[in-house]
């Protein structure tokens, strides 16, 4: 095979009947709030954890919400749970009881 200088690109199309969406539906049900998030970011400008590390409460959600939960458990390690993202959210979401309940899913779900 010749390199030719470029490599394709895995596909960046999301299926959405091959994603898993049994957090977001476990979610979605023990917080209520969760369904009217719009992914503004808020949350993640205020963040502690995120001046320090990598952490992206925003991406995480919409990640959720799309199925894709791969490296999620990852994220939430990182979360220092001080409720400041809960504070600020203009659309009164309970981010702290997200994170809780996202956790128990992943717990519950053996993900």
């Amino acid at each position: 095979m010749k390199n030719f200088g470029f490599s394709l690109s895995k596909d960046r199309q999301i299926d959405f009947d091959k994603s898993d969406k049994r957090i977001m539906d476990f979610v979605k049900i023990e917080e209520p709030t969760f369904n009217i998030c719009i992914a503004c970011g808020t949350c993640t400008a205020t963040c502690s954890a995120g001046n320090f590390t990598e952490m992206n409460l925003r991406k995480m959600i919409t990640l959720i919400k799309r199925g894709e939960i791969t490296g999620v458990r990852a994220e939430l390690s990182k979360c220092m749970l001080c409720g400041k993202c809960s504070l600020a959210c203009p659309r009164g979401v309970n981010t702290r009881n997200v994170i809780f309940k996202i956790n128990q899913a992943l717990e519950k779900y053996s993900l």
